[in-house]
């Protein structure tokens, strides 16, 4: 399965699929690396559900997280903004870095305002405007005048794609959208806290081609001013949107390299047998 030609004219960097610890720059002192996750195993009632995950997401680009389903995939991205802590049972073994920094020595609340989430159905608030849905995060964080949080949510909005298809009834009800706008809409609501790392846990499933076409042009653009990760069972939408693709298989990261190469020459059989769709 070869990826779109857009896909392929795409710039790549070298990347290190080694499960030893991975350098945060380069010899020069730049920056390589937004997220490096060190033997990240994710346990529920002290049962592994992924195991020594070892992965450097660098900034700027799409990274796909491929697998069958149940292979770990949503639960290695949640893992990267701390989502696990809310749940009692969860525990989270091995380090994340952000920027160099362990994760758990940050406040959750920050690192999820640095680390944005949008799930796999759209979940706009309900009983608010969309207006007030891209502006939630912002209230909640103390944001009150009028001025700003309209002059933000245009903006986010605008990076959403959606602005011009809402600008003139911003005050209707969120649920009055079309399920791919209301996915755009929770983008665009991922964006006005502005995050530096956007995660997408399978954003298209529940949509219709077109949506899904709007979508994955969107995270095109996107990455020219975010870190992408996204999880998808969709072979070829990774090989179109994403720079960088990981294939996980019963909990353990089995491959990770440039998505041009995992889809046309992987290095392990079980990708290889994943790809061209001997089980999955």
């Amino acid at each position: 399965m070869e990826p779109s030609q857009q896909q392929e004219q795409q710039t790549h960097t070298l990347g290190d699929d080694s499960s030893e610890p991975l350098p945060q720059s380069d010899d020069h002192g730049r920056e390589r690396f937004r997220i490096v996750t060190e033997n990240v195993t994710v346990l529920f009632d002290g049962k592994a559900a992924i195991r020594n995950v070892s992965i450097a997401i660098r900034t700027n680009k799409v990274t796909a997280i491929i697998g069958p389903s149940g292979c770990g995939k949503s639960t290695f991205l949640r893992a990267l903004n701390r989502l696990h802590d809310i749940q009692p049972n969860a525990r989270v073994e091995g380090r994340i870095l952000l920027d160099g920094e362990d994760i758990t020595t940050l406040d959750a609340t920050l690192v999820r305002r640095r680390i944005g989430m949008v799930f796999q159905k759209p979940n706009p608030f309900p009983a608010m405007s969309i207006f007030d849905n891209v502006v939630a995060g912002l209230r909640f964080n103390g944001i009150r005048k009028r001025s700003l949080l309209e002059e933000i949510a245009e903006e986010a909005l605008r990076r959403a794609a959606l602005w011009d298809e809402v600008k003139d009834r911003l005050r209707a009800p969120a649920t009055s959208l079309s399920g791919g706008q209301q996915q755009r809409l929770c983008i665009a609501r991922a964006l006005a806290i502005e995050p530096e790392v956007l995660l997408m846990d399978e954003p298209t499933s529940a949509l219709d081609p077109i949506a899904t076409a709007k979508i994955e042009e969107l995270i095109y653009e996107l990455k020219r001013t975010y870190t992408i990760v996204i999880v998808t069972h969709n072979m070829q939408q990774a090989a179109r949107v994403s720079d960088w693709t990981a294939f996980m298989y019963l909990g353990e990261l089995i491959e990770f390299d440039k998505t041009r190469k995992i889809f046309t020459n992987p290095s392990k059989r079980q990708t290889e047998e994943y790809i061209t769709g001997r089980f999955g």
